[in-house]
């Protein structure tokens, strides 16, 4: 496949659940090849519609899966490399970075299955590679807030309060940038779920001073 570093999870890629038989496989890469495939002029994406081909071409072939699936399950394991950014250091603008990384995870796993839309501190501790003791802060300030709530068997989950704010603030938030786009392209897994998600997430990136929560 390819490293750890530039590893691309196709079930983001396609926005599908892991679980995901070929039907809905097929569907989907229908589409929203239509909407990036180059030829579109409004919103064609080369690059994009090279790597939904490689996701379909891979997924849709029962050998091909079931060895990528091995693959990603690997590359699961570990934290996710973009919580290593000089923005979620130690120090408060480290803590106002982990908000906003909390709130696109939860984002994410929000679109990704109503039926299932948090994550658990757990989750949020192994995708962020933070101690919980480390999150706790964060959380209880996004409660207060009320941009995250607590669902079933404690699950955090995000608020219509916090998506508002979340893409609010998107145009000036490198983090945010940087999480969602990366979901989108495949480059980074951020939602932990297993369900179908719905296609369409913020696409630019970078380079302005991060805005944080407040």
């Amino acid at each position: 496949m390819t490293t750890n570093t530039d590893f691309i999870d196709y079930y983001e890629v396609l926005q599908i659940s892991p679980r995901a038989e070929l039907e809905t496989i097929k569907r989907v890469f229908k589409l929203l090849a239509v909407r990036v495939h180059p030829d579109n002029p409004a919103t064609g994406d080369a690059e994009q519609f090279r790597k939904l081909k490689e996701a379909y071409e891979t997924l849709s072939d029962p050998s091909r899966r079931e060895v990528y699936d091995l693959a990603l399950e690997e590359h699961a394991q570990e934290p996710m490399q973009v919580f290593e950014m000089s923005e979620f250091s130690a120090g408060v603008d480290g803590e106002m970075n982990r908000r906003i990384g909390i709130l696109c995870l939860l984002y994410n796993s929000r679109r990704a299955n109503e039926d299932k839309p948090g994550l658990s501190i757990m989750d949020l501790e192994k995708l962020m590679g933070f101690p919980r003791e480390h999150l706790a802060f964060a959380v209880w300030y996004l409660k207060n807030r009320q941009y995250v709530t607590s669902g079933e068997s404690s699950d955090i989950i995000i608020t219509s309060e916090g998506i508002d704010y979340l893409e609010s603030n998107l145009p000036t938030s490198r983090v945010a940038h940087k999480l969602l786009n990366g979901a989108e392209n495949g480059t980074i897994h951020m939602s932990g779920t297993d369900e179908p998600t719905a296609p369409g997430a913020p696409r630019e990136e970078r380079r302005r001073a991060p805005r944080v929560v407040q």
